[in-house]
């Protein structure tokens, strides 16, 4: 079996219950001393099909349990419960007891089992999806779920020949899961919190399995998500399978502990069982009534307690997508009149956002760039073909360097330009620096896809990073502009899906904080090159951000939907061009 070694098929989970200290039922009470059975409550019925196509998960095979209350009425779309190795907990009959004495809403219950793919040559011995399906720390089963079995689902008629309709509404969405598909439950609503927020997870390998030990830490980085969480597990939890990727039990509790560090609605049931599913099957219908308790109010995001976050966002200020007719294609910058510049997807060309109101301006001159940036006066440098140019009034250029084909630009206070050269193959990339006469010196080689590049708000620390791996560098700026004492300093966080951060941009605030746009979102470095806070955005991979508006207060951002989005915080940008300034004590850490 592959993952850890709980599935078994609802219809073989018992309910006895052991020992166990929750939070919702007292010690040693059984679920039908607490939640009888409503002799009136009407049974709903159930039905099975085989779902045995998938574009996420080719080849696979599965069954797909469907569970439709009694009160279910087609004229009204249902909530939505996604169970993860089948349905699991007796939730059929813990469903339509609840439903009928009015505990939550009217929920189809839609049970998944994982996906195997069977060979011609060895049918007895399929390929076992499970753990890949369910422990990775992707999308990719959120992506079947909702482009492929929901749409499936609704294809489907009711045992009573209704049609089946379920509400789209993240609020009216629960999942849940033991085990391997507890973890899965959890990662549904993570990756997508705009489609569930509402999980049940018991014995959930929050361990080295596919990653799911780096949970807690990304949960206390990572800005809230607006979802609820149950946790069921109980002392004596080790899958004897495989101890070896960790231990069940303490992952359990520093995994409710970070969740609630991070400011989520928590709640659980510890207990003294082993990894199996009677603690979670008794305490289900409590736990449902707690994930369903205020239904239909909105479940919403929490405050962390991560200093970090609470330094630079500013309470009651979330992401805006910048309305208007354009297709956004990164290299997002910022001139001094706090105005932004970034590259138009469709022709390649610069289009400006002016003031805090952000109006879109028609496309200016000097499309089919590689890099913007500007200067103190307001100049703009642009890289095209091989070659920097400074454009003044009326659009009249001049060439400052020849020869640097670069990604990424900056110009200092004093007129200084520093640049980033990708280069060919995974060690061609190079960082350049032009002095204000032109002269050009190559400062650093052999990077792996050097991408963005950012001065301290003091002047005296270069930032490099690489697109191509989870690295970025600090070297030291001497007087003259050169640079010496390179180091590998920044560690990114890469996610599942990917290999490297794929981090194309970063700018700086003006306490020394890095702000870098990844696939993640956005990472925010500390000053000793750890990343201390993650803000995902509503558009995915972030391609490129910067500090505008009138105080520089607000973080504008280019997401892979060619969208802009932009942000007001409580701190405001260092931008090469500015004045250096000191910067705050700081300390080893």
């Amino acid at each position: 079996m592959s993952g850890s070694s709980f599935y078994t098929p609802a219809s073989n989970l018992g309910q006895s219950g052991g020992r166990w200290k929750g939070l919702v039922r007292p010690a040693g009470r059984s679920p039908a001393e607490t939640s009888p059975p409503h002799p009136a409550a009407a049974r709903g019925k159930t039905f099975e099909f085989t779902m045995d196509h998938s574009a996420t998960f080719p080849g696979t095979t599965r069954t797909i349990t469907v569970h439709v209350p009694s009160e279910y009425r087609a004229d009204k779309p249902a909530c939505l419960y996604l169970g993860l190795d089948d349905l699991g907990f007796d939730a059929a009959a813990a469903f339509d007891d609840l439903i009928f004495s009015h505990q939550m809403p009217v929920t189809i219950a839609i049970g998944i089992a994982p996906g195997a793919v069977v060979s011609s040559q060895a049918p007895r011995n399929p390929r076992f999806n499970r753990s890949y399906e369910f422990d990775s720390l992707n999308d990719n089963l959120a992506r079947f779920v909702l482009d492929e079995l929901l749409p499936e689902v609704e294809r489907h008629k009711t045992p009573d020949g209704l049609a089946i309709r379920l509400s789209t509404d993240p609020n009216d969405r629960a999942t849940g899961g033991a085990s391997t598909g507890g973890i899965a439950a959890f990662t549904l609503a993570w990756e997508h919190p705009e489609a569930f927020r509402r999980v049940f997870t018991a014995i959930g390998t929050f361990v080295g399995m596919r990653g799911g030990d780096r949970y807690p830490v990304l949960v206390r980085k990572t800005e809230p998500k607006p979802i609820r969480i149950f946790m069921v597990d109980g002392s004596n939890d080790e899958w004897m399978g495989g101890p070896e990727v960790g231990d069940w039990w303490m992952s359990n509790q520093t995994m409710e502990r970070a969740l609630a560090f991070a400011g989520y609605q928590v709640n659980h049931a510890w207990g003294e069982e082993t990894h199996d599913a009677h603690h979670a099957t008794a305490v289900f219908p409590d736990a449902m009534r707690w994930l369903w308790k205020d239904w239909p109010q909105p479940v919403t995001a929490g405050q962390s307690q991560n200093v970090f976050l609470t330094a630079i966002l500013a309470p009651g200020k979330d992401w805006q997508v910048v309305t208007g007719d354009y297709k956004s294609d990164g290299n997002v910058t910022a001139d001094p009149s706090g105005a932004v510049i970034f590259r138009e997807a469709t022709t390649g060309g610069i289009r400006k956002l002016s003031g805090d109101s952000g109006s879109l301006d028609a496309a200016m001159e000097g499309g089919g760039y590689s890099a913007l940036a500007f200067d103190a006066n307001g100049r703009r440098y642009l890289c095209k073909a091989g070659r920097i140019l400074v454009y003044g009034e009326g659009g009249v250029h001049s060439e400052i360097a020849a020869g640097i084909d670069a990604q990424h630009l900056l110009v200092t206070h004093g007129g200084r330009i520093y640049a980033t050269e990708a280069g060919e193959g995974d060690a061609g990339g190079k960082v350049w620096l032009v002095q204000p006469d032109g002269h050009k010196t190559m400062m650093d080689s052999g990077l792996n896809h050097p991408s963005g590049i950012a001065l301290s708000p003091d002047g005296l620390w270069l930032a490099v990073s690489e697109n191509k791996t989870h690295w970025g560098y600090n070297y030291r700026v001497l007087t003259d502009g050169t640079i010496q004492d390179k180091q590998r300093f920044y560690w990114f966080h890469v996610p599942d899906s990917a290999d490297d951060s794929g981090v194309t941009d970063w700018v700086m605030d003006r306490d020394g904080r890095l702000y870098a746009a990844t696939r993640m979102g956005v990472q925010v470095f500390d000053r000793n090159g750890r990343v201390r806070a993650i803000l995902p955005l509503p558009g995915g991979r972030v391609t490129s951000l910067a500090f505008a508006g009138s105080d520089f207060d607000t973080l504008y951002v280019s997401c892979a939907d060619h969208k802009l989005y932009r942000r007001k915080l409580k701190v405001r940008g260092a931008l090469p061009w500015m004045l250096p300034v000191n910067l705050p004590p700081w300390t080893a850490g």
